[in-house]
């Protein structure tokens, strides 16, 4: 179990490093964030990149609870249950970019490079939630469009690839309003992939 210390050093982390970037970032400052001491720091974590790690993981178990177990989710209809996804993410970009934006990507972006273990792991994470909606597209394909070219793996890439350059056109505009117009785009282009009404066969 993550002690009260180490979860304050982690929130602190994820909220800088979103707003901040990873390199703008200071132990320094996330100590005095989470009002941990210095010691109390290293004695959880022995580098920023192993608190930076453990934020990744951090990060990623919390998107996955306010994104999957969303009420809106709980449908038996995979076709729904996907739409639903992207319409939340569409709804939670509010706020300043740093409130909105992947703490993951952020990582990425900045750390591909300068950080390869760091960014690995950061990857990891994406690739895994990329892969949980694979699952519902796999799904949802196989009801409303069973006979198409597109693959549910390539799709759901295609899926973060547009929201983490919504993310970056955020950064770049200083507010949600261009990521929210690209989103409405992404949604768009899946309900057209998935047609409305399941194919049924001709027995």
């Amino acid at each position: 179990m993550t002690s009260p210390a180490a979860a304050k050093l982690l929130d602190a982390a994820v909220n800088a490093i979103r707003h901040r970037g990873y390199s703008g970032t200071t132990v320094d400052e996330i100590c005095r964030a989470a009002q941990v001491s210095k010691g109390a720091f290293f004695h959880h974590f022995h580098s920023k990149d192993a608190l930076a790690a453990a934020a990744a993981a951090h990060f990623s178990d919390r998107a996955d609870a306010l994104l999957f177990a969303a009420p809106a989710l709980q449908v038996a209809d995979p076709r729904a249950r996907v739409l639903a996804y992207l319409r939340l993410r569409r709804e939670i970009l509010r706020g300043a970019p740093g409130d909105f934006t992947c703490l993951l990507g952020t990582i990425v972006q900045e750390a591909h490079e300068s950080h390869p273990e760091l960014t690995r792991i950061c990857g990891d994470h994406i690739f895994v939630h990329a892969g949980r909606i694979e699952t519902m597209l796999a799904q949802a394909k196989a009801i409303y469009a069973p006979e198409a070219d597109w693959s549910p793996k390539s799709l759901a890439l295609f899926t973060q690839a547009a929201l983490q350059g919504a993310f970056v056109l955020a950064k770049a505009a200083g507010g949600p309003e261009t990521a929210t117009h690209c989103v409405d785009h992404l949604i768009d282009y899946v309900e057209r992939l998935l047609n409305s009404e399941p194919e049924r066969s001709a027995a």
